[in-house]
């Protein structure tokens, strides 16, 4: 092999490296309208969110504020990527870059805790141990769920609802068996069937029920 030439088996994994200039600068068409396209679809998604949810937006701020106002709690919660999602939530009402620090806490974060559940019980209690532990009336409970499936999350939505919490949830579509409880007071479906579209609308959710809450508890954010 001289200098010029790939190494073994690169040409094979990135074959675009390697084309003449007009393909080259074909694939890189196609990757700009494929991040258009992206770009606008989840443009189009948040706004129809905001059409469906935005009056249910406020009136969940309007309640969340009021139980902050009153020495409440939020915990989050949720696995894999909603799990992110959770930590992010709790992040922005309790370490926020502006407006009032609110009491929250992500129920993913402890390690310990989360492995000897899950060993000693089972995971699908995970999160309702500990809001069994450290909820109570006058908190809130935030899950968020793609599929709208996750029993843990269930499991913690019904023990929150059962010890008088406010209780939320961020699903994708069409909810799962979320959207079919009757305990839970606040839920916003994202009309996707897209788990990263799911995922970004979700995260554009619970900002603006930041904002909103911020909002309603008088801070100028």
């Amino acid at each position: 092999m001289t200098g010029s030439e790939p190494p073994e088996g690169m040409r094979e994994l990135y074959p675009f490296l390697y084309s003449g200039e007009s393909e080259i600068e074909t694939v890189l068409g196609e990757v700009g309208r494929s991040t258009a396209e992206k770009a606008e679809e989840i443009v189009r998604l948040r706004r129809e969110v905001a059409e469906r949810s935005g009056v249910l937006l406020a009136e969940c701020a309007e309640a969340m504020a009021k139980r902050f106002a009153m020495g409440g709690r939020l915990f989050t919660f949720g696995n894999g990527g909603s799990s992110t999602g959770a930590e992010e939530v709790a992040a922005a009402f309790s370490y926020p870059s502006r407006g009032q620090s609110l009491p929250a806490l992500c129920l993913t974060t402890d390690v310990a805790l989360l492995t000897a559940l899950s060993n000693d019980v089972g995971f699908e209690v995970v999160f309702a141990r500990q809001l069994a532990a450290l909820g109570g009336t006058g908190d809130i409970a935030l899950g968020l769920s793609v599929s709208g499936e996750s029993v843990n999350v269930l499991r913690a939505v019904e023990e929150a609802a059962r010890r008088g919490m406010l209780t939320i949830a961020l699903v994708g579509y069409p909810g799962g068996r979320l959207s079919e409880l009757s305990s839970l007071d606040y839920l916003f479906v994202i009309p996707s069937a897209s788990v990263l579209r799911i995922q970004e609308a979700q995260t554009t959710v619970y900002h603006v029920l930041w904002d909103l809450t911020q909002h309603a508890l008088g801070n100028s954010v």
